[in-house]
């Protein structure tokens, strides 16, 4: 969506727009009322801003959304496809990596009783794999601050995704 027709549609339509982004009830109602914005820059700045710092509690609504690293989610909502296309670097077929992931997972989760998080996007199999790795080492207070920023990028990557500056082919 260009961001003079984001900056133009009605509130409920911005609100639609933002949530697969994150579905943080603040952080998509804050930035949905402080529309219109002057570029992509300023949009993805007062994101940025309006996302720091998440609580406990939007962490963990926003965690219940997303799916497992290397699971594919199913579901045909837009969330779903952006996750589909963020993990693309996992590849399912490698069964050792498949299998590291898998039990990674299942150690993050018994650790800190929540799905490990990454913005996968630009990442390998191995680099996620490493990152799960050395966080499973962590406390749970450094891993509540690095899983909010891994919430913000998240997000701003898929708001970059979302609204463009121009038409496209303009």
């Amino acid at each position: 969506m260009q961001l003079a027709v984001f900056n133009s549609v009605d509130r409920a339509d911005a609100l639609g727009v933002l949530r697969p982004c994150l579905d943080i009830e603040r952080w998509v109602e804050q930035i949905a009322d402080a529309r219109p914005f002057t570029g992509l820059d300023a949009l993805l700045g007062f994101a940025r801003e309006t996302a720091e710092p998440f609580t406990p509690a939007e962490v963990a609504a926003a965690l219940a959304h997303h799916p497992r690293i290397g699971e594919r989610p199913q579901a045909q909502t837009t969330e779903a496809a952006m996750s589909r296309s963020e993990q693309a670097g996992v590849d399912p077929g490698d069964d050792g990596v498949a299998a590291a992931l898998a039990e990674g997972n299942r150690a993050y989760e018994d650790k800190f009783g929540r799905v490990f998080l990454i913005r996968a996007a630009g990442r390998s199999a191995a680099e996620i794999l490493a990152s799960l790795q050395e966080r499973l080492a962590h406390t749970p207070e450094e891993e509540d601050t690095i899983v909010a920023g891994q919430l913000r990028e998240i997000a701003l990557l898929r708001l970059a995704n979302v609204i463009s500056e121009e038409e496209v082919g303009a």
